[in-house]
């Protein structure tokens, strides 16, 4: 079996020919649903896979070879794929949304780029839920640890990684549905500035949560492959890394209260890792995050139940009860009360744009937890997660995933914009860990 862990070796025996695109699909497809709740996909066809993979040779004859050629990508199960139903991890959209005829924009442009798509990843139904639990298609665990749910939504996607069958995953953020799954399952993950995203037209043929925060990015397995996968989907140019000397902003130590030790430890570790490569790090003022689920939790219960009351002519109960009654509430939310929090929600984006012009980067960890246990009672969960996450998606801005073997993985936050320079920094990062 091909060793499909490393993108740079798989890129470079691919080169050699020492691999096929064929023969990588099939060691891929060995691999993939190993989890033992066998969902890491909703949607796979294996025999498509490989028919795709087979034809990558002839398509592209001419060397240089695009960015991931050969290299097999899962795609979360929000994005239109010719030939397959769009579940959103419903199986009331999977039945209704009929077969696309057409790829999404992420889907065409990852075949532009030479990948091999796997198949359809597992996700938080609707994509709104942090868990990666599922009434529909099973709780997604994590393939090398049953005991552990990978979290959510974008749960296949982390799960495809772990396991080998990807070598990198698209998910999608409004609330910290990469930056999760990323850091519980061990991953690096890349979550990009909210207009990125827009600009690239990635959203075609795509299903929103809640437009005023959505975005996508890349889960993978290590920090100095995030520029070519962001090159790849979004056409970023990224320089190349170099220790650069840089002022970071850190949340203070009373912010992490309900941090288990293993969080502390991790974020301990990359500050110091951090601070071995020159960089100032010093506390900010974090205080106005407190308030931040309050402004974000309306808005996009208001936008997402806009979005499904069309599709189920205001009938809810399709879904899972706890997004039923977030949707239920989002639909009886006066628009003046909605004005109002747009207001809010853009004076608490100025103040985190002021911070970030007085530094470089933030730090903050994914979330105060390094393990969600399968089974356990998760009802409270979401609030204390999104407590880490949500500051993030109300800015719109980009963060990095800095991953850590426990599960206590570490955002690294930029200004909206800047995420050339954000994956540049990590990328360096990656370079010792």
């Amino acid at each position: 079996m091909i060793d499909i862990d490393s993108i740079p070796d798989l890129r470079q025996a691919l080169a050699a020919g020492n691999a096929s695109p064929e023969s990588v699909a099939k060691d891929a497809l060995v691999r993939a649903n190993s989890n033992t709740s066998h969902n890491v996909y909703i949607s796979l066809d294996a025999e498509r896979t490989l028919k795709d993979a087979s034809v990558l040779p002839s398509r592209f004859a001419a060397n240089p070879k695009p960015s991931l050629y050969g290299l097999p990508i899962s795609l979360k199960d929000c994005f239109d794929l010719e030939g397959f139903s769009t579940s959103c991890g419903s199986k009331f959209y999977a039945a209704n949304n009929g077969i696309a005829r057409a790829d999404s924009s992420v889907a065409a442009r990852l075949r532009s780029q030479g990948a091999v798509i796997v198949g359809k990843a597992h996700l938080h139904q609707l994509a709104y839920g942090i868990t990666g639990e599922n009434p529909d298609y099973g709780d997604c665990v994590q393939p090398r640890d049953p005991s552990r749910l990978t979290g959510g939504s974008s749960s296949g996607s982390a799960a495809g990684v772990q396991e080998g069958s990807a070598v990198a995953a698209i998910g999608t953020d409004t609330g910290g549905s990469i930056r999760v799954p990323a850091a519980l399952c061990g991953l690096a993950g890349y979550r990009a500035s909210i207009e990125l995203a827009h600009q690239c037209g990635l959203w075609r043929g795509g299903f929103h949560l809640a437009p005023s925060f959505d975005t996508l990015g890349w889960l993978f397995r290590d920090l100095r492959d995030a520029p070519l996968l962001a090159e790849a989907l979004f056409d970023l140019r990224v320089p190349p890394s170099a220790q650069m000397k840089v002022r970071i902003g850190s949340v203070p130590q009373d912010f992490l209260h309900d941090c288990d030790p293993e969080v502390l430890t991790s974020f301990a570790k990359w500050k110091s890792e951090m601070s071995e490569r020159r960089a100032e790090i010093s506390p900010i003022d974090s205080q106005f995050w407190e308030g931040a689920i309050d402004i974000f939790a309306p808005i996009q219960a208001h936008e997402a139940a806009a979005i499904h009351t069309a599709a189920t002519e205001g009938d809810f109960s399709h879904f899972e009860k706890s997004i039923a009654e977030r949707l239920t509430w989002g639909a009886s939310i006066p628009l003046t009360e909605i004005e109002a929090l747009r207001q809010s929600h853009a004076k608490f984006r100025e103040r985190t744009d002021a911070l970030l012009r007085e530094y470089d980067f933030l730090i903050a960890p994914c979330a105060p937890v390094h393990q969600l246990i399968a089974g356990a009672d998760h009802s409270n969960t979401r609030r204390m997660m999104l407590r880490y996450t949500v500051p993030m998606s109300l800015a719109g801005v980009p963060v990095v995933t800095l991953p850590t073997a426990t599960g206590a993985g570490v955002q690294l936050i930029a200004a909206r914009g800047a995420d050339a320079r954000l994956l540049a920094y990590a990328a360096n990062l990656g370079e010792r860990n």
